[in-house]
């Protein structure tokens, strides 16, 4: 696409820094359209991770983007590859971007100010909006009444035990404490492990009204069904590093009375669940009861983003 890379050179000009406390981590794998497009958005350096794509991705990156840290992994990390961008950075604060998505103007010096502030939060899962026509994504009304009590002190917004991994910023010490995003979830659902475990920790998640994230979701993208099927191995191979046996043995029925999605992410979760029990550690009793809350409230806990 010459054409396109010409556009994109012309505006690949090192951008405005917005905020130097940020640095935004991005990881993808055969979009380079996509990225080629979001890239320019992003007011703060910029760590690409390329989870081996086979489309010439880094390279156009780096002759239009050139200002972007590209980092080739020669492989399909999934979500882990966030994990090398985060470790890469230099900054005490990591927003994460998908290939389709970038934060709105303001919003990075918003949220981490919001973060400086609140020495004990260690996530902000700001709103985002779809499309051209800018549509508020459900998951966000989701957050935002999320029932579960401030356990101490005043945060800057409602606390959360679930996120969107490309509408959130993070402390880079306490993400990367906490393991970041591991090589036995991969994605999708990577989230739920990773908000548990800095619950755990004693850290604060929370909902922050106001800083806005636009996603433009890729057509490139999974199924529904294929989609569901991650979902369903994802969950039940985090409550088996995380819940007790019980709680496991609920979420692997709920999911084979799924549907056919759930029953085949049930089987794809067998292959990895030796990793999965070989990193187990049960959640702390708190934790545990935020969970059993959520439950309450959604029968599903948090629900997932509406588009992937």
């Amino acid at each position: 696409m010459p054409g396109l890379e010409r556009h994109h050179r012309l505006a690949g000009d090192r951008p405005t820094m917005e905020d130097a406390r940020v640095t935004v981590v991005v990881a993808s794998r055969n979009r380079r359209k996509e990225l080629l497009r979001s890239l320019g958005h992003h007011r703060a350096p910029v760590v690409l991770v390329d989870n081996g794509s086979t489309d010439g991705t880094p390279d156009a990156v780096r002759r239009t983007h050139p200002h972007v840290e590209v980092v080739e992994l020669g492989e399909n990390r999934a979500a882990a590859g966030r994990t090398v961008g985060a470790l890469r950075a230099c900054t005490p604060f990591v927003a994460f971007a998908d290939d389709d998505s970038w934060w709105a103007p303001g919003a990075l010096r918003a949220t981490a100010d919001a973060l400086e502030a609140a020495p004990r939060v260690a996530l902000a899962n700001v709103d985002t909006f779809v499309g051209d026509e800018e549509l508020p994504d459900p998951f966000s009304a989701v957050l935002s009444a999320s029932p579960l009590p401030h356990r101490d002190g005043t945060l800057p917004g409602p606390r959360i035990l679930g996120f969107m991994a490309c509408a959130v910023m993070l402390r880079r010490s306490a993400f990367l404490e906490a393991g970041g995003f591991d090589d036995v979830i991969r994605f999708p659902g990577e989230e739920e492990r990773l908000a548990w475990d800095l619950t755990a920790r004693g850290w604060a998640l929370v909902y922050l009204a106001g800083p806005a994230v636009h996603h433009h979701p890729s057509p490139r993208r999974d199924a529904a069904e294929r989609r569901q099927r991650g979902l369903a191995r994802s969950r039940v191979l985090t409550a088996a590093m995380r819940l007790p046996w019980d709680a496991v043995a609920e979420r692997v029925t709920a999911e084979l009375r799924a549907g056919a999605p759930g029953r085949l992410g049930v089987l794809d979760a067998v292959a990895r669940l030796p990793q999965a029990v070989w990193r187990r550690r049960l959640l702390p009793p708190d934790v545990l009861a935020d969970i059993e809350m959520l439950n309450r409230v959604t029968p599903d806990g948090v629900r997932e983003p509406t588009v992937p």
